[in-house]
């Protein structure tokens, strides 16, 4: 039978003769052994070293061995427990293992039978280790995997969006602006990080549905017919359509695509959604995609100055806008009354206290 190699154990039991018993076993088999006449002294034992095996008399003073075996699954569950019993106890022992104890031995005792219900023992604590190390490092792996997909999938989502701005020269930047601009605005709001997460999402993703728009109106240089605007007005809806399946698992990502044309008077499209039925992470976009809208060349347009935007947003607060979030927008970037009138390659705002603004 192979030896363990210098496998530490605790005997404990009241009575020292048998306690030597098992000492002298033990050690002849390869253990280093401590002792211990009761519970109160193992728990002592136990709090200064990692032993990995415990075998206990079942009754003794002052702790007997059921509040010693609760007491190491409790506190050390990597350390095999093994009940010392009388033979007329073995429906308390058998109580022990449903307690936590791996095995029990029997007084009087049989060396060889002792022996092997400790080998026994330590073999299902391999196991149990060796399969809680297997779940842990599964987990680990799995959240790799997971997070490994989602990189992926939003890569593959964010290629949609650029593949727009290939199709829309006139769009390119937008995204990206509306996205760090609504952030921002989030911010300010104090909204929560996955709030944000999802906003930083959504506003880039929100006119993804204009894939589906015709280039023909999309490039139009003079003003749309109603025909067309409509046309054009359906891109929410499109957009929604098509990252439904790709994100079931974020709605508000999805509601930012479909409602950032909602207003609160209910004058917007495609639901006529109004008030608080807008949710605040939408709001926040709208306000966001409008800004770098206006302040940004269209065929059908040249752009507008940036105090010509600021007079838009605020004759439109509570109609087309929400007021909170039109305050947080110019709470978040405090120098926007001091911009020049932006260009088509114009820079994106950078929040209050940021050193410089990056192009998009």
């Amino acid at each position: 039978m192979p030896q363990p190699n210098a496998m530490q154990c605790l005997v404990v039991d009241d009575e020292p003769r048998l306690r030597r018993v098992l000492v002298r076993l033990l050690e002849g088999d390869g253990f280093t052994c401590r002792e211990a006449g009761s519970g109160v002294e193992a728990l002592a034992v136990l709090e200064h070293e990692r032993i990995p095996l415990v075998i206990s008399d079942l009754r003794m003073p002052q702790m007997d061995g059921v509040t010693l075996l609760r007491e190491v699954v409790g506190r050390w569950p990597d350390t095999a427990v093994v009940m010392v019993t009388a033979v007329a106890e073995v429906e308390s022992a058998v109580a022990c293992l449903q307690l936590g104890a791996l095995d029990y031995v029997a007084k009087p005792f049989h060396l060889d039978e002792v022996r092997a219900r400790v080998m026994q023992a330590l073999d299902k604590r391999r196991l149990l280790m060796e399969n809680r190390d297997y779940q842990v490092h599964l987990e680990e792996r799995v959240q790799q995997q997971a997070g490994r997909i989602e990189e992926l999938f939003l890569g593959g989502v964010q290629a949609l969006a650029q593949a727009l701005e290939a199709k829309d020269p006139y769009l390119k930047g937008h995204s990206l602006r509306v996205s760090e601009y609504a952030v921002s605005i989030a911010a300010q709001l104090g909204l929560s990080e996955e709030t944000r997460r999802d906003i930083a999402l959504g506003g880039h993703l929100h006119d993804i549905g204009k894939i589906g728009v015709s280039e023909e109106v999309l490039h139009k240089s003079g003003r749309l017919s109603e025909r067309e605007y409509r046309h054009v007005m359906e891109h929410p809806v499109i957009g929604a359509r098509i990252l439904g399946p790709l994100l079931d698992d974020a709605p508000t990502v999805i509601a930012i695509v479909r409602s950032h044309h909602e207003r609160p008077d209910g004058q917007g499209l495609p639901d006529g959604l109004a008030g608080e039925a807008i949710p605040t992470e939408v709001r926040v976009v709208s306000v966001a995609d409008a800004f770098d809208a206006m302040t940004s060349v269209r065929p059908y347009r040249p752009s507008l100055s940036v105090e010509r935007a600021l007079e838009e947003l605020a004759t439109g607060k509570g109609r087309q806008f929400d007021p909170g979030a039109v305050d947080a927008f110019l709470h978040a970037f405090p120098e926007i009354r001091r911009l020049p009138i932006p260009t088509p390659e114009r820079q994106v705002l950078r929040p209050s206290g940021a050193r410089r603004a990056r192009r998009a």
